[in-house]
């Protein structure tokens, strides 16, 4: 796990001087603090150089295209695993963020056809498989998570390439004559005549949202879309899909088979992902995910040695702390567990909206940050439960949209909250594509109106509308890939910002290829059901959970990782931050209503959790754009 960054000159702009991808590599250090390395690259002359990190400054010659690489060490941890790292044929230079976990199963093939290792890291083989295959077949054999920076320089191109999922990030910043690529934004402010700039044609999405898909708040930056890689030949820049999420689910399980299937993939995607040369350990929340993929990381290794890293509250509505000492127990793991109150929230509120970049999207950010602060102190790489409930249909909206949505509770109650709105309101809940995509959504119409004037839902909610109705398969299986594309991605950067952070590596088996296609050919009905009177989702999941901890382990009400924000909303660090820094810069920035998140904050004890989440919204927004913009 590491971080790299660069920039592509396409005008006749070369340089000689290496401070700009000192300086880019240096903001990103937290990613690698191990080893860095620097290639200057002449695409005209088909000629590179590497470059010293310290003492020289200078290149010896003009290069336009500049790969940086900061190394966090996990395999191999001698120098060869050094990148950017060059072929033996010094045609192909390759940087690599992330494991390739199915990497080794190449290995002895790749010996056969003549190519030798100097190294134990999956980034020579990846470089190797390259060499043999080429760029469309060779990622589409890569099992793992992944960001790639490729230049070859014999057909004069550079690759910029990200895993299936989006479990790594790649930012791309284009511009007039220059491209920027990076594992981080930040890498990009060195960059000569640069400066970040605001897009906010996308602010309706993000008030119901919080994230825009794979893209930013940035002008001209985006994140490289998920199963997709870009060839980037001169100034010619292209596309290309490798992987289709929409194909997945056309091979259902038989309903005897499918038990078998999931909890065999499940352990087999933990086993591939327990490879590492430094210590390993397991994010537990208490949940059905992290327990189990702590059950079975603690099957890989000696008994009593997996170490998991959890966060508790005091109040006991938000904390799992007896389920989190349960597994610890049953297992018998070297369990850590922290404790978040609200006055460590409001120190670390800004160096955790530094480190992503975006305004933090859920306020359980904090509580990964807090975690992967306190694993350093035991481990290098943590496994997590990511991604289970989009695969395998784990919230409570996957039960609600197989329901008659008309005429119940819920209905008159959203109708009451968005009375103001309720031709809106109607508008998308009397469609179902539209109501689908709205279950997602973290605002609602109210606040969002009340926030911003011009609030418009039909520009909020276009694009993922186009998306979700161009998926494949019934409702449950179109809902769970939609989830994968939309909610997920903000959720693995939020993974992976956070570890990060702190030089954690955040793995993630409900992720893995195999694991992926095992859980969307899983038919919906094996997922949600009844059971002991009650709808439930993720059903599947819950009794390969329950014959592990028990039935009332597995079918607990699910509880999330939950914030006690009134708490935190009525402390005195809060009200400080907000009246002294952040109401000013709200009204001085004149893009939301002070006003009426004034009213909220006062009525804090009464406020609504759509208010709530609102003024979390607010708070995050404005100090990312102090930090970034002003």
């Amino acid at each position: 796990m590491c971080g790299f960054t660069g920039y592509y000159y396409f005008n006749d702009i070369k340089e000689t001087n290496n401070t700009v991808i000192r300086q880019m590599l240096a903001i990103q250090k937290h990613r690698g603090p191990d080893d860095s390395g620097i290639i200057g690259i002449n695409t005209n002359d088909s000629t590179f150089e590497a470059s010293s990190i310290s003492g020289e400054q200078s290149f010896k010659y003009e290069n336009n295209l500049i790969f940086g690489f900061n190394r966090l060490s996990i395999l191999d941890l001698s120098p060869m695993g050094h990148q950017p790292m060059v072929s033996p044929n010094e045609k192909v230079i390759l940087m690599m963020n992330g494991e390739i976990y199915n990497a080794f199963d190449f290995k002895p093939e790749l010996e056969q056809k003549g190519y030798t290792f100097k190294s134990t890291s999956d980034t020579e083989i990846v470089l190797h498989l390259y060499s043999e295959y080429g760029m469309e077949k060779m990622i589409s054999m890569l099992n793992g998570m992944f960001a790639l920076a490729i230049y070859d320089l014999e057909l004069e191109t550079l690759f910029l390439a990200r895993d299936r999922f989006g479990i790594k990030p790649l930012y791309i910043l284009q511009e007039e004559g220059r491209l920027a690529f990076g594992s981080e934004l930040k890498s990009f402010k060195p960059l000569p005549g640069f400066k970040f700039e605001a897009d906010y044609t996308k602010l309706d999405e993000f008030l119901l949202f919080r994230n825009v898909i794979n893209d930013t708040l940035f002008k001209n930056i985006t994140n490289c879309i998920p199963g997709t890689y870009l060839s980037i030949k001169k100034d010619k820049i292209q596309s290309h899909v490798y992987y289709e999420l929409d194909s997945e689910g056309t091979q259902p399980y038989k309903h005897k088979d499918a038990g078998v299937a999931l909890e065999n993939a499940l352990r087999q995607s933990v086993d591939s992902q327990m490879m590492s040369d430094v210590k390993l350990g397991c994010q537990l929340s208490g949940g059905v995910d992290s327990s189990l993929v702590s059950y079975y990381a603690s099957k890989s290794l000696n008994d009593g040695n997996l170490e998991t890293i959890s966060i508790i509250f005091k109040d006991p509505r938000f904390s799992e702390e007896k389920y989190i000492d349960e597994v610890a127990e049953q297992l018998n793991l070297k369990a850590h567990k922290y404790e978040m109150n609200a006055n460590y929230y409001f120190e670390v509120l800004e160096k955790a909206i530094w480190h992503f970049e975006h305004p933090l999207n859920h306020p359980n950010t904090i509580g990964i940050y807090l975690l992967s602060q306190e694993a350093k102190k035991h481990v290098t790489v943590l496994l997590s439960g990511e991604g289970a409930d989009e695969c395998l249909a784990g919230y409570g909206r996957f039960v609600k949209a197989l329901q008659f949505p008309y005429f119940k509770r819920e209905f008159f109650g959203g109708l009451k909250r968005n009375m103001n709105f309720a031709f809106e309101y109607l508008s998308y809940f009397f469609n179902p594509n539209k109501r689908m995509v709205m279950e997602t959504a973290f605002g609602s119409l109210a606040t969002a109106h009340s926030l911003k004037s011009d609030f418009k839902l039909e520009t909020a909610i276009k694009e993922r509308v186009s998306l979700l109705q161009k998926l494949k398969g019934n409702t449950n299986l179109r809902q769970r890939k939609y989830e994968l594309l939309t909610y997920l991605p903000d959720l693995l950067m939020r993974q992976d910002k956070m570890s990060m952070a702190h030089c954690i590596e955040n793995r993630v088996p409900f992720l893995d290829n195999h694991m992926v296609t095992t859980s969307l050919n899983i038919p919906g009905e094996l997922l949600i059901g009844k059971r002991n009177g009650k709808d439930e989702n993720k059903i599947l999941l819950k009794d390969i959970c329950a014959s592990k901890f028990g039935e009332s382990f597995a079918y607990r009400d699910k509880m999330g990782f939950g914030i006690p924000l009134r708490e935190f909303f009525s402390s005195k660090a809060f009200q400080e931050k907000w009246n002294k820094q952040v109401a000013p810069g709200i009204q001085k920035r004149g893009l939301f209503d002070l006003k009426e998140l004034n009213s909220w904050i006062s009525n804090i004890s009464i406020a609504s959790p759509d208010q709530m989440d609102a003024i979390w919204l607010m708070l995050g927004f404005e100090l990312w754009a102090q930090h970034y913009l002003d």
